[in-house]
């Protein structure tokens, strides 16, 4: 049987008898003061066109990330994980929703431009944590990026190419029109809170108007494929030919691909889901998310709503 022995001051004079051994095994717990956070919100979703225009690709969710953020022990913290932004159909996309972590919150990324019909469901990329791309002129403004937690959206261009801009990232801004495609995301950043570094929030990429024009890809460089960052790469019909944009992966807060402007109402992708990763070192002494370790570091993962509430401190003698 162990004796535990709470956390208290002493203000007496103790004296060991003579003889006296203390018991081997001392062990103890000491309640956690800090912990390291990544908090990424959902990204916007692509935007939509009704077979005219080429529309812009969704803003990756918000990113932030610090280390020795002081908490307390016993104390329920709020962990919220927010969801991606529907692609507009023939619209602009949605922002995507907030994730936090105690008093920590990261702005959804910005939906991508459109200039659909009917007119109400033209406009320019959204701002957010990273701003959603614009489609082409003459509503070709990229959104804003929230300062610290993303970029801004490329803007779109016009005649002769048509190339809606690529949402922004965490890393960079997404890029303008091109020639002859659309603007690239902006490129996510890569956090190794998860035992192995992996890269979040990408920008998603620009859709094209012009036939045989390639689609702007997802902000994740060298990679055209939307797996690295979790942005969604732009519509096209240059094969392999996706004319709705691409959603962004969920967990990862990247934005959903600008639609191609051809061929009837086409889809923006949705932006992918966010995450939030809670570390600390040494062994596990909190409870919430999924738990794992990793280099000598404790790891909580929610990839939905949670609460993280570190143990209290305890001594045993054995």
């Amino acid at each position: 049987m162990s004796v535990k022995f709470l956390n208290q001051n002493i203000t007496v004079n103790t004296v060991r008898p003579t003889g006296f051994k203390f018991p081997v095994g001392l062990s103890g717990k000491v309640a956690l003061d800090s912990v390291d956070y990544l908090v990424v919100a959902g990204g916007g979703g692509g935007g939509g066109s009704n077979g005219s225009f080429a529309t812009g690709g969704g803003g990756a969710g918000g990113f932030r990330t610090a280390t020795g953020f002081s908490i307390v022990s016993q104390t329920p913290y709020a962990v919220t994980v927010g969801g991606g932004g529907p692609g507009g159909a023939y619209s602009v996309g949605a922002n995507g929703s907030v994730s936090s972590f105690s008093s920590i919150t990261s702005a959804g990324g910005g939906g991508g431009g459109a200039n659909g019909v009917p007119a109400p469901g033209a406009g320019p990329g959204r701002s957010g944590g990273s701003g959603g791309g614009g489609m082409h002129s003459p509503v070709n403004l990229g959104g804003a990026g929230t300062p610290g937690q993303g970029s801004n959206g490329g803007a779109g261009g016009g005649a002769p190419n048509y190339g809606g801009g690529g949402g922004g990232g965490s890393e960079g801004a997404g890029q303008g029109n091109q020639t002859s495609k659309g603007g690239d995301g902006g490129t996510g950043t890569a956090s190794p809170f998860s035992g192995t570094p992996v890269t979040y929030a990408g920008g998603g990429g620009g859709g094209v108007y012009t036939p045989g024009a390639l689609a702007g890809t997802a902000g994740n460089f060298p990679s055209a494929t939307g797996a690295p960052a979790g942005g969604g790469n732009g519509g096209s019909d240059v094969a392999p030919a996706t004319v709705n944009g691409s959603n962004g992966a969920d967990n990862r807060g990247g934005g959903g691909g600008g639609a191609h402007g051809i061929g009837g109402t086409n889809a923006g992708g949705n932006g992918g889901k966010g995450i939030v990763i809670i570390r600390y070192a040494g062994s596990q002494g909190a409870t919430g998310g999924t738990y794992s370790s990793s280099g000598g570091n404790s790891i909580h993962t929610f990839t939905g709503d949670g609460t993280f509430v570190a143990n209290a401190s305890s001594i045993s003698i054995n």
